[in-house]
């Protein structure tokens, strides 16, 4: 009988974890070329590369309570940078930043995870 209630128990905890990550959802998704009181000031299609910096805002939706994203910055489809970002509420705003190369012209996206590494939302952007 123990055993029973124990596996039964195992079973709502990991039901519990895995509702939570696929109940996150992006509701904003934006590259951007600066964050000014936790907004971005702008949303970018495509860029100058020789810019510099730029940020990866998201506002995270229906988190039950604190959990995680990964913001993975991709170069024509090679990972270059992997930012976990924690998620404490069900409505979260977040952001990562990256520094660019001026040779690193061409596609990008960021491809943002759940805690479980679920693809949430990508964002597509480019540098010219």
């Amino acid at each position: 009988m123990k055993k029973i209630l124990g596996l039964m128990l195992i079973i709502i905890v990991l039901g519990v974890s895995f509702a939570q990550a696929s109940d996150l959802s992006v509701a904003d998704g934006t590259i951007t070329t600066a964050i000014e009181n936790q907004m971005p000031i702008d949303s970018i299609d495509s860029y100058r590369a020789d810019f510099g910096k730029l940020y990866c805002f998201t506002r995270i939706l229906g988190a039950p309570g604190d959990t995680e994203v990964t913001h993975v910055w991709y170069y024509q489809d090679n990972e270059l940078a992997r930012v976990i970002l924690p998620v404490q509420s069900a409505d979260w705003r977040t952001y990562s930043s990256k520094r660019f190369l001026p040779q690193w012209a061409g596609q990008w996206k960021v491809v943002v995870l759940d805690v479980e590494g679920n693809e949430i939302a990508t964002i597509p952007f480019s540098l010219e």
